[in-house]
């Protein structure tokens, strides 16, 4: 058939449908108001009753009236002629994926997100000391979702959600003095114990006073208890201030996570 315009949606329509509660009666309240008897459609024990005056039954309003009473043990229920549920949406579960538009469902109709995260930043220089594996203090937080990192104490991330998590880290190792650095390592530590590692090795070729050593990879949390921590280390040759660096403009050392959907 052909149409002016937009092709009409299909319908999915079914009737509204209300079972009573049989007793010895004539008299029964409809739940929904009908202008007359034909607009709905009573079934009494499996069989159509006749609508109209001096047949089966006759309604006005929300008042429906038999002609005979039921008696108790009576199995009656009423179709709506008049509504229709659903008349535009299709049943449930009757779409598949081929009927689904490329990019039609959006990450906010999934209701899933790359949370808990968070992404936070060294303010300002950090003293540290040669060959010591120091903690890095990133204590201005850019993004935490589920107040789940501490920028202010322990400077660790502790996401109360189980699953797997994108973790990176950034430090830069400041020696202050030129071709000083010896080697400089960057690692992230899970419950305390080193999981991801990155380094930079000049041992044999020292190189410039300052240096940006990152670390990333994808952890388990258990979604209580476990934490990490970012940690770094810097050994010279020479020079007397030690440093990872920090300030408001940059992101020199920064520490951050995702949690990954799956």
């Amino acid at each position: 058939m052909s149409y002016i315009g937009n092709t009409p949606a299909e319908n999915y329509a079914s009737f509204l449908t209300e079972t009573f509660s049989v007793s010895a009666t004539a008299n029964y309240t409809l739940s929904h108001a009908v202008t007359n008897e034909n607009e709905i459609r009573l079934v009494i024990n499996g069989v159509v009753q006749q609508p109209g005056s001096g047949k089966a039954y006759t309604a006005s309003g929300t008042t429906l009236t038999l002609t005979s009473a039921t008696v108790s043990g009576d199995v009656m229920y009423a179709v709506y002629l008049g509504r229709a549920l659903q008349t535009v949406n299709p049943p449930n579960a009757s779409v598949g994926t081929a009927q689904l538009a490329d990019s039609s469902v959006t990450s906010a109709k999934l209701g899933t997100k790359n949370t808990p995260a968070f992404f936070a930043t060294l303010s300002s220089t950090q003293t540290v000391s040669n060959e010591t594996s120091t903690k890095a203090q990133c204590n201005t937080e850019i993004l935490d979702t589920d107040s789940a990192y501490d920028n202010a104490t322990n400077y660790r991330f502790t996401p109360q959600v189980a699953g797997k998590y994108f973790v990176f880290g950034q430090i830069g190792m400041n020696a202050n003095t030129n071709n000083s650095v010896q080697l400089a390592v960057t690692t992230i530590k899970k419950n305390g114990s080193t999981i991801l590692y990155n380094q930079f090795d000049f041992r044999t070729n020292y190189a410039g006073h300052q240096n940006m050593v990152m670390c990333h990879g994808i952890i388990d949390m258990n979604g209580s208890s476990d934490y990490l921590e970012l940690f770094g280390e810097i050994y010279v040759v020479a020079g007397s201030t030690y440093q990872f660096g920090g300030s408001g403009s940059n992101n020199s050392t920064s520490f951050g996570a995702y949690k990954i959907i799956e």
